[in-house]
């Protein structure tokens, strides 16, 4: 799943877009992306979707490549998995609140695993699980906070790196001081972060990200 920087109500996003920002609950958000996953890659295209790129850059910046297993943490219809194959990263696992999107990512053929699952919450997997994580337009608003960061923490192996992209609004209201946190603690330090960037060119009313690499300790 992948959000789209702005909101329905106030001069953003129509259609399944705007209606994911307007949901208020899990179920509903996962029903939402059920009912977009046939349409959605060809959308997000014609939006100029942008965070999979920047994401897959920073990953081939800070990851060698061959690192396994790795984690795509909201895989949703698998636009990441299809390029992390090519580039040369042989094994990864596909996590997403949405049945349907994984549905639609496993006709790609480009993940060993899925797991329907939310972030947020305690994931089912061993700690140090995963060589890295990668997260392209999770961490936004009606989807997950900085809650969401202490269970990839303890699935990513020392040494390994977690990519993710955050929207604007939820760094200023209290992710950016989480990860500051997690760094006076020893748990993560901060490889690279980007200047904000819009994420979709062909939406109106959006609000930057920056692309986020922590390296766990």
């Amino acid at each position: 799943m992948a959000e789209g920087e702005g909101t329905s109500k106030t001069g953003g996003h129509d259609g399944f877009l705007g209606a994911v920002y307007d949901s208020k609950s899990t179920a509903d958000v996962a029903a939402l992306y059920d009912k977009w996953a046939e349409t959605y890659d060809a959308e997000m295209a014609q939006s100029g979707y942008r965070h999979p790129s920047i994401c897959l850059a920073l990953l081939a910046r800070h990851l060698p490549k061959g690192t396994a297993p790795l984690l795509d943490a909201g895989a949703g219809t698998g636009l990441i998995g299809e390029w992390l194959k090519i580039m040369g990263y042989p094994t990864v696992e596909a996590l997403d609140i949405s049945e349907g999107m994984l549905k639609v990512a496993a006709r790609k053929n480009c993940y060993s695993a899925f797991h329907v699952l939310a972030l947020g919450g305690a994931l089912p997997f061993k700690t140090h699980s995963f060589g890295g994580v990668i997260s392209a337009g999770v961490f936004t608003s009606g989807h997950v906070g900085a809650e969401g960061l202490d269970e990839l923490i303890r699935i990513t192996r020392p040494g390994g790196v977690i990519v993710l992209t955050v929207k604007g609004t939820l760094w200023d209201s209290g992710f950016a001081a989480r990860v500051a946190e997690l760094e006076s603690k020893g748990l993560v330090a901060r490889s690279e972060e980007t200047e904000p960037y819009v994420s979709m060119p062909g939406e109106t009313g959006t609000t930057p990200s920056r692309g986020l690499v922590l390296r766990v300790r």
